[in-house]
């Protein structure tokens, strides 16, 4: 496949996944859905404890959000827009919830600022507004999220 495809101009958003800055939910919708994954995720942390690979954390994530009735997809391609041309090279969301909050899943020894960056792009480049950042890695859960945002006031 190339990775390098033509396209005509498209409206902000680049996904069908992905809403437009007009259509972004509210923010009560925002903390309830953002809320609620970390709470599935301080679950799924007490239950198999650190030191699993990511992919082990973020399939026992999809699995659980699912349970409670949220809508998740996984590994979603991110395409880049440059100038005229769209480009298909393999960024990919881990966890995208309730088409509202994208989930970066960590297991590593400390998350390094480039990991809170690549979430603010992955924001940035899909007009969401709110991400979480969440390394299974740590003793405490509490500790390994971040809650990263594009556009909002805290």
């Amino acid at each position: 496949m190339n990775p390098i495809v033509q396209s005509q101009p498209q409206p902000q958003s680049v996904h069908p996944v992905f809403p437009s800055a007009l259509s972004a939910p509210p923010r009560e919708t925002l903390n309830r859905v953002t809320g609620e994954i970390i709470d599935a995720a301080i679950h799924i942390h007490r239950q198999l404890g650190p030191g699993l690979l990511e992919s082990v954390y973020e399939a026992a994530l999809a699995y659980e959000l699912r349970k409670r009735g949220m809508h998740v997809e996984t590994q979603v391609p991110i395409p880049v827009r440059f100038e005229e041309v769209r480009l298909e090279i393999g960024f990919r969301a881990d966890l995208i919830v309730e088409r509202a909050v994208i989930v970066e899943i960590k297991s590593v020894e400390a998350v390094a600022p480039v990991h809170k960056k690549q979430l603010l792009t992955y924001l940035r480049l899909t007009d969401m507004r709110v991400g979480l950042l969440i390394n299974f890695n740590v003793e405490l859960l509490k500790g390994g999220i971040s809650r990263i945002v594009n556009g909002l006031e805290e």
